[in-house]
């Protein structure tokens, strides 16, 4: 189990742009699962609705994209490193997410060559899926 900052050992972000609170687990390479929790305090909730709270779905996509780089930044070769969105593939969302849910973020690692690679993601609340779909990433130097 990671906390924050464990978290912030292995990813650059930062707040207010961390957005995993915790890991459940990871294997270097392979998989992450961790958890958001999303809390009606979070600045994006007064305008994206003011009277009807929703988690904007670019950020569940960031959540997930975070988790990914749990498993691939966690790796030896790429500590000190960061992953880039290089695409997103067949991503559908299927749940309102809202304040007080626990988000559950899963991504296995299914496709790697080089600095490039594809993570399925799945993001649940209480077993129903919120957002599902896959993921590109390239690994840059920090710098790049």
């Amino acid at each position: 189990m990671l906390d924050k900052e464990g978290i912030k050992k292995i990813i650059p972000q930062r707040e207010p742009f961390l957005m995993i609170d915790e890991v459940e687990s990871f294997t270097p390479g392979e998989s992450a699962t961790a958890y958001k929790y999303v809390d009606s305090k979070e600045p994006y909730f007064k305008g994206h609705f003011p009277d009807n709270p929703v988690m904007p779905g670019v950020l569940i996509v960031e959540s997930l994209a975070q988790t990914g780089a749990i498993a691939i930044l966690s790796m030896e070769e790429n500590k000190g490193k960061n992953a880039l969105f290089g695409g997103i593939n067949k991503l559908k969302f299927k749940k309102v997410v809202r304040p007080g849910d626990k988000l559950k973020l899963e991504v296995k690692i299914i496709n790697r060559k080089g600095p490039i690679g594809i993570g399925e993601a799945k993001a649940t609340v209480e077993g129903e899926i919120a957002c599902k779909g896959e993921l590109t990433f390239a690994i840059v130097d920090n710098n790049e």
